[in-house]
């Protein structure tokens, strides 16, 4: 099975590694990949030109950075994700998913042991169980380094903040803004407002750590400015749940999320469910290299 919502990933100066777009492949999961003009013909060097949008240029003269732009133009990737939500629209879409161009890998938790997945299935999975609900606007898989196969987790966790790879409910009233810490942003507009997010622990995307790697905002934000205005930024959008700490010989931000416990499900009468367990056609395999 395959998703029925589109994918977009959002890339930049990533063409030569393209991480998303190969796990992607390796899955023969369908997607749209969104670049700058400038670099177009670098990536349609190596991907389906079929697949590539070129990010419109008003998207950036008209995004939100949050900060002056007067004093730093750079804007991260939120008008490319913008982008992607107003193609979905336009397309006709319900929902879409939006990914980072550094996940690797996708992967099944399953009685404490993580599987990589070679189907887009995970996604089905992940869009049927959203659509349970009608007030869940944003949901999307942890990170893969955040779920130990050691622990206890729970298949899901509500109402916190999706990184990296989400999917969005379409006629949610709002859109991306901010040159950083985008995605917790907007969870935390969507949950201040009573809505509800879903964080899958079943299902998990393996990132590369955007600092680890060339291209995205490693060049164009971290190696000069480091984590502090990217911590700054996100306290300043919400004094009341986030503030700036120093961990690990670094700045980072710490958010309170424990207000948002008391936003609750609401189940969607128009969901039909056809059993109470389904597997989705999903079975373990060995898997055999070439």
């Amino acid at each position: 099975m395959n998703p029925k919502y589109p994918i977009y990933i959002v890339s930049k100066g990533r063409w030569d590694s393209r991480l998303t777009s190969k796990a992607l492949e390796y899955m023969r999961v369908p997607y749209f990949i969104i670049v700058e003009h400038d670099e177009y013909n670098e990536y349609a060097k190596v991907i389906d030109r079929q697949k590539i949008l070129v990010l419109p240029r008003q998207y950036k003269a008209e995004y939100n950075t949050f900060w002056p732009k007067e004093s730093d133009a750079r804007t991260g990737p939120g008008p490319a994700r913008n982008f992607a939500w107003d193609h979905s629209i336009d397309s006709g879409h319900r929902y879409h998913w939006v990914m980072d161009d550094n996940l690797d890998a996708f992967h099944r938790l399953n009685r404490n042991e993580k599987w990589e997945t070679n189907t887009g299935t995970i996604f089905k999975c992940m869009e049927d169980f959203t659509e349970r609900y009608s007030n869940v606007a944003i949901s999307g898989p942890n990170y893969y380094s955040f779920v130990k196969s050691t622990d206890a987790v729970p298949p899901f966790v509500l109402n916190t903040r999706i990184y990296s790879c989400l999917l969005i409910k379409n006629n949610i009233p709002y859109r991306w803004r901010g040159r950083y810490n985008e995605d917790t942003d907007l969870s935390l507009r969507v949950l201040k407002d009573g809505l509800c997010t879903i964080q899958f622990n079943a299902f998990l995307q393996g990132k590369v750590t955007t600092q680890r790697m060339s291209g995205g905002n490693t060049k164009e934000f971290y190696k000069s400015d480091g984590t502090k205005d990217k911590s700054q930024m996100l306290a300043e959008m919400h004094p009341d749940v986030a503030k700036v700490v120093w961990r690990f010989n670094r700045w980072h931000h710490h958010v309170d999320y424990r207000p948002f416990k008391k936003n609750k499900l609401e189940f969607n009468p128009s969901f039909v469910s056809k059993a109470k367990v389904n597997e989705y056609n999903m079975i373990l395999r060995e898997k055999v290299n070439a």
